[in-house]
């Protein structure tokens, strides 16, 4: 798929700027703005993998850094749920500006503590179509779930046995549209042979199967 926008880009937030690539295909079904986890970032091997992905099957992709690299010095940074939401729904709020973005759907990939920050945030943005967490501490956006009213899709590897069970905590909690895919053999950051194509796979039909039809 060919992109007709594929830049670094940088999102203003406050009086600090966060560094990010935004990534739009001809004819895109719509934008995924990626969450990181604790200590990644917009150059994240793993999310660059499933972005790739996406991209193929005609979605833009937004990655960036939700903490300046001076703030990521301070580990509890990468823990302050509550700060790294707000940068996610400001970011969001810069891409529906952008030029290139306008009138195009905007979903959230999260993975591990990111997929919190995505949660709080997608309960805050109605207009948010999907919600993916691969790998994810949904846990640590318990008080936000009951308010979520996108589609959520929560992927998580079977031999990741106590983020498993914590999903399955926060699962319960949720009443809007939901499914919990556990991927047989794969671990924590699904490092094993074919267990990221999986979940990209399992990603791009989620967000699909959930386009709102005025922005397909």
């Amino acid at each position: 798929m060919e992109l007709r926008y594929n830049n670094e880009v940088s999102i203003a937030v406050g009086e600090i700027r966060l560094k990010g690539i935004l990534s739009i295909p001809e004819h895109c079904l719509g934008i995924i703005v990626f969450s990181h986890g604790s200590g990644s970032s917009r150059l994240s091997k793993r999310n660059q993998f499933v972005a790739e992905s996406l991209q193929k099957r005609g979605f833009g992709t937004l990655l960036f850094d939700l903490l300046t690299p001076e703030e990521d010095l301070y580990y509890l940074n990468r823990f302050e749920i509550d700060m790294l939401h707000e940068r996610l729904i400001a970011a969001t709020k810069w891409l529906q500006k952008h030029p290139s973005a306008r009138d195009l759907g905007i979903a959230y990939f999260g993975a591990s503590t990111g997929a919190a920050s995505a949660l709080m945030a997608a309960a805050k943005l109605p207009e948010v179509f999907a919600v993916v967490s691969r790998g994810g501490r949904p846990d640590l956006a318990m008080d936000a779930l009951a308010d979520i009213k996108v589609p959520c899709l929560f992927i998580v590897g079977s031999l990741d046995s106590e983020v498993l069970s914590l999903n399955q905590k926060a699962f319960d909690k949720l009443f809007c549209e939901k499914h919990l895919e556990v991927v047989e053999g794969a671990s924590h950051l699904f490092e094993e042979e074919g267990k990221l194509q999986q979940v990209a796979e399992l990603a791009s039909n989620w967000f699909k199967n959930h386009i709102p039809a005025l922005v397909v």
